[in-house]
């Protein structure tokens, strides 16, 4: 009987220690500007902006006929590679300046993920935290009085709908907006 009982108590932890590491699911950014939705695509983890507070055009981006598209289901989490427990490294892209940077994220708890780019092989790193959210998309914030019939001028909610049948799962949104990323402009 004790036997079934540790190896019952054992199943659940394996189990929970399982969902712990799992970092698909969208994720606020540290200045709380944008959502980054997050999937694992083909064996890499891979998150485009789901949500901005402002939405944005890809202006700084070094190929011209970029610059005008918006950063709204732009791929910044680049085919990241496992790299260790809850860990994974690849390229991660900053449309504020238009760059490429070697990134790594970790997965540091249910809520939290650390998100790090580097220039210079490693030199220079910087990094901020993300924070797991729990409502999918906010509404968005309009910028005149809640009376005011004008559109606001925010992302609304989901821009990417599953496919039908898909249920709850993120990757089909992520996975097929990642089909044209290719070197440094992507």
């Amino acid at each position: 009987m004790k036997r079934l009982a540790l190896l019952s108590a054992l199943i659940v932890l394996s189990a929970q220690a399982a969902v712990a590491g799992d970092p698909a699911g969208d994720w606020m950014v540290e200045d709380g500007s944008a959502k980054i939705r997050i999937a694992i695509c083909g064996g890499s983890l891979w998150g485009v902006v789901g949500w901005e507070k402002e939405p944005g055009k890809d202006t700084a981006n070094p190929d011209p006929a970029k610059r005008s598209r918006d950063t709204l289901g732009l791929p910044i989490l680049i085919d990241m590679k496992p790299s260790g427990a809850d860990k994974w490294s690849g390229q991660i892209y900053n449309a504020k300046d238009g760059k490429m940077y070697q990134a790594s994220v970790e997965l540091q708890s249910e809520k939290a993920l650390k998100v790090r780019g580097c220039v210079l092989g490693g030199l220079f790193c910087g990094g901020e935290t993300w924070v797991r959210s729990i409502d999918a998309f906010p509404a968005p914030i309009a910028s005149e009085p809640a009376k005011s019939k004008a559109k606001p001028k925010t992302a609304g909610p989901d821009p990417f709908p599953a496919p039908a049948g898909a249920g709850s799962s993120l990757s089909g949104p992520v996975c097929s907006r990642i089909g044209s990323v290719t070197g440094a402009a992507h």
